[in-house]
């Protein structure tokens, strides 16, 4: 789609400016802490002149930092995504039942939402360092390579699992990475008949990972709760023994919870 057809199929009210701003925070991540204005630009699509503009803009508001040189963000940035986490009950409801479960099984577990083809955590309990990289709330991961995420897709529409297994790109993060729509489509639908998910070392290498879906009222798959562990624990079967009971069960209560609207406790 050009960009004139996509302008043309917006609504009168979209407002192109806000797009552009949200472009330029969302240019900045991880792998990309500074950037310079032809770097944003570039990354944006914008031109030079309104790059600047924006960031300077940023910059006066407070979420972004100058050297005259390098852009980068700056705490108040997460005030954005706060707003978004301090209106859901749902972490709050499930951070108890989380630390619970930690505490039985003694590995780290974590809670995610799908937005687009990514996963994105919204609570968290760790218990050991068991991934190269360090996940906290906000973390982002593929969705197509996650235990969390294959919940989530097992969880859309058929509509939408279609599209997105139609221009997903699927890259091998490791040798075991399913990366063949077909071969994921199966699995997603094997997960959505057994009402949970095996992940085996397709994220990173010896970290095995096991997810259950989180149902809200109607029936929608609203979140994913999982437990990582080192492949070190046991063979695939030995982990899916001893974690999936419990797993499912603290999904469970936390269902509950949020069916009863009941305040958790401590």
């Amino acid at each position: 789609m050009t960009e004139a057809t996509e302008t043309a199929s917006r609504s009168p009210e979209f407002v192109q400016s806000l797009e552009r701003g949200l472009a330029v925070i969302r240019a900045f991540d991880a792998v990309h802490p500074q950037l310079t204005l032809s770097e944003v630009a570039r990354a944006t699509g914008l031109t030079r002149a309104a790059a600047r503009r924006f960031l300077l803009t940023l910059v006066e508001l407070g979420y972004m930092r100058t050297d005259g040189r390098l852009f980068s963000l700056r705490p108040r940035v997460l005030e954005l995504g706060y707003a978004y986490l301090s209106s859901l009950s749902l972490p709050e409801v499930a951070q108890p039942h989380m630390e619970a479960l930690v505490a039985q099984v003694h590995e780290s577990c974590s809670m995610s939402v799908l937005d687009g083809d990514e996963v994105v955590y919204v609570a968290r309990v760790p218990t050991k360092r068991i991934m190269a990289v360090a996940i906290s709330v906000g973390t982002r991961f593929p969705a197509y390579a996650t235990s969390m995420g294959r919940v989530l897709l097992a969880g859309q529409p058929a509509d939408w699992l279609a599209d997105y297994l139609d221009t997903a790109q699927l890259r091998p993060l490791t040798r075991r990475t399913i990366t063949d729509p077909v071969k994921l489509r199966a699995a997603l639908t094997r997960i959505g008949s057994q009402g949970f998910a095996l992940v085996d070392q397709e994220l990173e290498e010896g970290l095995r990972s096991l997810a259950a879906p989180i149902h809200g009222e109607d029936g929608s798959v609203i979140a994913a709760l999982n437990v990582s562990a080192h492949a070190s624990r046991g063979t695939s079967e030995v982990i899916r023994r001893e974690l999936l009971p419990p797993l499912l069960a603290t999904a469970r209560r936390i269902e509950e919870d949020l069916r009863g609207g009941s305040q958790p406790t401590r």
